[in-house]
């Protein structure tokens, strides 16, 4: 038997006879959990208590907003809702956080770049960049399981945020197009958990539970024709791009032989197309397998074939006597678990296409941003080397928005996404699937979550009637939306009589609330001092109440700050937090003409500070700013201020 066969013949053998967890066994036709999967049969002596009994396997639990599925945008999404006073739970079927970008799979978390203008990185703010910066704060060696220690510590330490590891979604409750609530399997726990809640988002990347909701999904590549996409096929079909398995060497600094595992598959250099061996401390991404059908069915048997090809390529390296510098390479850790490009596509009430992404259509319901070139990863992968891995079909000029019609479920009303599994084209994806991009589109819906729950919306609501809400949220949140200034009439700042700056050394402290919170292209958008402690004043004509103070600092956002499996990667970057970044200020305010000190910040590792204080009734603000993490100057980008 074939061994493509033996997957697909067994996996159905195992649906059809209910053996293991699976949501058809679980759930009876009223979508109760089955006397079967609530342990009736388990034969348990409790010695402690001298007594037989069945294990309590099977909770209810209720939030406002569930999250399934915990990688970048999973975690922004969950992150986001969290902030926003939802009541959260974000669930992950893995033991760590941080899907593809997690130590299991390691894949960088990219953002804009390789833009055709002069500046060639745009990169993103918010809740993604707070990750990068606490990485290098606290993870200066660069070690990807500190990494998912890192993560966790940034999730679980967040209020109103529960987190779920080692957790399936495997079935949903769908009445009137709507979820009522999802089943769960923890494997850990071996227990069920129904999960109740009013807004749901999948950024699982496959999908399961938004598919088991009825929410409409495609999968492969459609035709040129379709969207008038130029990079398309001619006709559709069904490839997936492939998922790939990386693996990282050290050196030993002695010669080690390699000793290949039974399951090599050997690495037939003459026919690989552009798949060139260049380097041996990292890779290589092009070890990849896709389908052309059903990618998720194909994942077991494409697992094991990856872990072949793999092992062949290092064969290869240290086995052929074509490369001696490899002699006292090693092979330090390999992958196990494939990271996935793309399977499921959900529809959402606008599909992003290509020819919009290179035209630059401006929508009025852009909520994210994304820049990535169009990177299609060609069908079959490393098993189809007569084409090069990947077809860098094209870059942008400038960035291009992604609208929020492409992030919720066209036929169920409480379902949103974020990821990979968003509603774009097969050609869109190979530039939407980036890392960073999926987390500005996971801090979107877990955004417009709870203006959803608050309003008895659905995010179709939110859309037509008011999405200017959510935008401002986003941008007063540090998400920056390409050609959309904030414009908040309840920023106090703006209704300042005056904003003076000690110093300035470019810029102009009126541009702290023009509502645009970073340089664009050329223009500049911030405010400079020259040399350290500096102060701002903002003046009223009348007396103010304030409470809250919000501000934008400066990090850099045309240099890299991710982690790379190959540290040589690093080397136009800074591997720290942001020198730029200001560090050290307080805030007074005046009261009866003295100056009254309301809040103080040390050591300071965001871009965006938000700070809350007594309410007081004033006529000025002074920021006094006293240092950075490294830089000569300070630079702001906003300044916002509230009753």
């Amino acid at each position: 038997m074939k061994r493509r066969d033996f997957f697909k013949k067994t996996t159905l053998a195992t649906v059809a006879t209910g053996v293991g967890v699976s949501s058809a066994s679980a759930k009876d036709k009223n979508g109760n959990i089955k006397e079967q999967a609530k342990r009736g049969k388990d034969n348990w002596y409790q010695v402690g208590e001298g007594k037989k009994g069945v294990p309590s396997r099977h909770k209810k639990v209720s939030y406002e907003v569930v999250v399934v599925g915990a990688g970048i945008a999973g975690i922004c999404a969950a992150v986001a809702a969290a902030r926003t006073g939802a009541k959260t739970v974000l669930i992950n079927d893995r033991p760590v956080l941080g899907g593809n970008a997690s130590s299991e799979i390691r894949v960088t978390v990219n953002g804009v770049m390789h833009l055709k203008n002069k500046h060639k990185i745009e990169r993103e703010t918010g809740i993604v960049e707070e990750l990068l910066i606490e990485n290098w704060h606290y993870n200066p060696q660069e070690s990807y399981p500190v990494w998912d220690h890192v993560v966790y510590d940034f999730v679980t330490r967040e209020k109103n945020l529960d987190v779920m590891l080692n957790t399936q979604a495997l079935d949903t409750s769908t009445k009137n197009n709507k979820i009522s609530d999802i089943l769960c399997w923890q494997s850990t726990t071996e227990t069920y958990y129904t999960i109740e809640g009013k807004m749901f988002c999948d950024c699982s990347g496959d999908g399961l539970m938004a598919a088991q909701s009825g929410a409409e999904y495609r999968t492969g590549r459609e035709g040129k024709s379709e969207f008038n996409e130029s990079f398309a096929p001619d006709n559709a079909d069904g490839w997936q791009m492939g998922a790939s398995v990386m693996m990282i060497t050290k050196d030993m600094g002695r010669p080690v032989k390699y000793f290949p595992p039974k399951f090599m598959i050997p690495y037939e250099a003459d026919k690989m197309n552009k798949r060139r061996i260049k380097h041996f401390k990292e890779g290589y991404w092009w070890v990849e397998l896709g389908s052309d059908y059903d990618i998720i069915a194909d994942y077991e048997e494409n697992r094991h074939k990856l872990l072949g090809y793999m092992h062949g390529v290092w064969d290869h390296v240290k086995n052929s006597g074509k490369y001696p510098g490899s002699e006292n390479i090693v092979l330090d850790w390999v992958g196990s678990f494939p990271g996935r490009r793309e399977s499921r596509r959900f529809m959402g009430d606008h599909i992003l296409s290509q020819t919009e992404m290179q035209n630059n259509k401006q929508f009025e319901d852009a909520v994210a941003y994304g820049g990535w070139s169009f990177d299609e990863h060609c069908p079959g992968g490393i098993e189809n080397p007569s084409e090069p891995p990947s077809y860098f079909h094209a870059r942008f000029d400038e960035v291009y928005q992604v609208p929020f019609r492409s992030l919720y479920s066209k036929n169920i009303e409480n379902l949103m996404f974020a990821g990979r599994n968003v509603s774009v084209t097969h050609v869109a994806l190979s530039s939407t699937r980036i890392q960073a991009t999926c987390g500005l589109m996971g801090q979107a819906i877990g955004t417009a979550a709870k203006l959803c729950i608050d309003n008895k919306w659905s995010p179709r609501d939110l859309a037509n009637k008011d999405i200017a809400s959510l935008q401002e949220q986003l941008l007063r949140d540090d998400v920056y939306i390409p050609k959309r200034p904030a414009n908040d009439k309840n920023n106090l700042a703006k209704q300042a009589s005056s904003i003076i700056a000690s110093s300035t050394r470019s810029g102009d402290s009126q541009l702290l609330v023009n509502g645009i919170s970073r340089d664009v292209g050329d223009v500049v958008h911030h405010w400079e001092s020259e040399g350290k402690n500096a102060e701002v004043l903002l003046e009223w004509e009348k007396s103010v109440s304030i409470s809250q103070l919000e501000l934008k600092g400066d990090t850099n956002l045309r240099r890299n700050m991710m982690m790379h499996k190959n540290p040589d990667k690093n080397a136009k970057q800074v591997t720290a937090v942001p020198p730029e970044l200001l560090k050290d200020f307080t805030v007074e305010v005046r009261v009866n003409g003295q100056w009254k000190e309301v809040a103080k910040v040390e050591d300071n590792l965001t871009r965006l500070v938000k700070l809350s204080f007594d309410a007081t009734n004033t006529t000025g603000v002074k920021l006094k700013l006293k240092d950075t993490w490294g830089a000569d100057n300070i630079r702001l980008y906003e300044v916002r201020l509230y009753s």
